[in-house]
């Protein structure tokens, strides 16, 4: 994710690395093209001149703006509720390690629970991206517990369950009063229910034929704009063609990128660099180290 700090106006209309533009530049160079070839041919095809004005335009064009908008709106959402949730993972770690210290559960067992917590988000990273988690994994629990959460279909799953068997662990070992278990359930419950928010907008994509019917209209208008400008603005019929064609792209781009927010892209979140918050925290108050690096800001860019 690009996480960039406020910059002058100026330098915001030159930006690069984390625009939308190096998506749209291939559609945006072949319609400015044929703005300009249409242009030089006068909007004739063979001997037909294609006879339209900018009223239809303005119509569907007008139309077409309120449902990118209700679009990019519903991909919005979809990110922010996946912030939101990553959110409630780190409250909730720190909700149980901080449990832990205060009702008498050892530092050295405190810390195990913290490493599995750790483990846990991070193998929750690499099940949302579709990577491989071992050699993250590898920092906080044992070999045997990496294969065992790295095999796994559902790897934030049995990370969970990791935190989970802790629990019962000290209950057994008398350490943790079993009166007590219910406020830490409640709040593996929470982490559980965050899990299954994020599984539940990555596995359900926007349904298809609805961005498909607004890339259709999208790529149609703007192939179909220079006619309907040509007579009336004359040889400033390809530039105002990609400026509109970049407004129209890049709305329906955007919403395409924002709908799936866990990738790899500029503007995904940065799961990287949430979890090593998670860490950082938890690990802050036990009083030790981030046993990870931090994710290097490259150009402002998160992982």
């Amino acid at each position: 994710m690009i996480v960039r700090p406020s910059v002058h106006w100026l330098r915001m209309l030159f930006v690069w690395r984390g625009s939308i533009l190096p998506v749209i530049l291939p559609q945006l160079i072949t319609i400015t093209l044929l703005a300009i070839f249409i242009y030089h041919i006068h909007g004739s095809i063979l001997s037909w001149k294609v006879s339209l004005n900018f009223v239809p335009f303005s119509l569907i064009g007008l139309t077409l703006a309120i449902f990118l908008g209700f679009r990019n709106s519903t991909s919005y959402s979809r990110f922010w509720e996946a912030r939101t949730l990553w959110g409630v993972l780190l409250v909730e770690s720190r909700h149980l390690v901080g449990q832990a210290l205060t009702l008498g559960v050892s530092k050295s067992q405190t810390i195990e629970l913290a490493k599995r917590l750790c483990a846990f988000v991070y193998a929750f990273k690499h099940q949302l991206r579709g990577t491989d988690p071992r050699a993250e994994l590898a920092v906080f629990v044992s070999p045997a517990e990496v294969e065992r959460i790295a095999n796994a279909h559902f790897p934030a799953s049995v990370g969970l369950l990791a935190v989970q068997e802790w629990i019962g662990e000290q209950v057994r070992q008398g350490a943790l009063n079993p009166v007590l278990v219910p406020a830490l359930e409640s709040a593996m419950a929470r982490m559980g229910n965050a899990v299954g928010g994020c599984e539940r907008i990555s596995s359900t994509p926007i349904p298809f034929t609805y961005s498909v019917i607004l890339h259709r209209c999208v790529y149609i208008y703007c192939f179909l704009l220079p006619f309907g400008l040509l007579d009336t603005i004359g040889a400033m019929t390809p530039v105002i063609v990609c400026f509109l064609a970049y407004t129209f792209f890049a709305l329906e781009a955007l919403g395409a990128e924002l709908e799936h927010p866990f990738g790899l892209s500029a503007n995904d979140l940065a799961l990287g660099s949430l979890c090593h918050t998670i860490e950082s925290s938890v690990m802050e108050m036990l009083g030790e180290q981030a046993r990870t690096a931090k994710p290097e800001a490259r150009d402002f860019l998160l992982l």
